[in-house]
């Protein structure tokens, strides 16, 4: 894993959080476009969580491996999670549930590069 990879994910679920927002500014419930940005997004992270794991098994570096691949499991699960929830949540909130789980997405992706580089802190 690179930086370039780490921060460009990172960089679409904060468009696909923004995008959120915007919807949820103006008091729509959830879209097919925001479903659509989220199809694409899942689709980085499972190819992030298959790199992220040729990569580990490949490395000599002192990666924690267990904690490297439970975060990348866990930034693939949010985004189906938070479609479900947006989805039947017919209000505004739903769109901000989705906000609040991009913007996570967001921060583990970031966290995911930390471990690699070998900063458990």
């Amino acid at each position: 894993m690179n930086d370039p990879v780490a921060y460009a994910v990172a960089g679409l679920a904060v468009v696909a959080a923004v995008y959120a927002g915007w919807l949820m500014w103006r008091d729509e419930a959830f879209t097919n476009g925001l479903f659509y940005v989220m199809i694409v997004l899942e689709l980085v992270l499972l190819a992030l969580l298959v790199g992220g794991s040729i990569a580990l098994a490949r490395t000599e570096r002192d990666v924690d491996g267990v904690l490297f691949i439970s975060y990348l499991v866990t930034v693939v699960v949010i985004p189906p999670a938070a479609v479900i929830w947006g989805v039947a949540e017919k209000s505004r909130w739903g769109t901000g549930v989705v906000l609040v789980a991009m913007l996570t997405i967001a921060v583990l992706v970031v966290r995911v590069l930390g471990i690699w580089q070998g900063a458990y802190v």
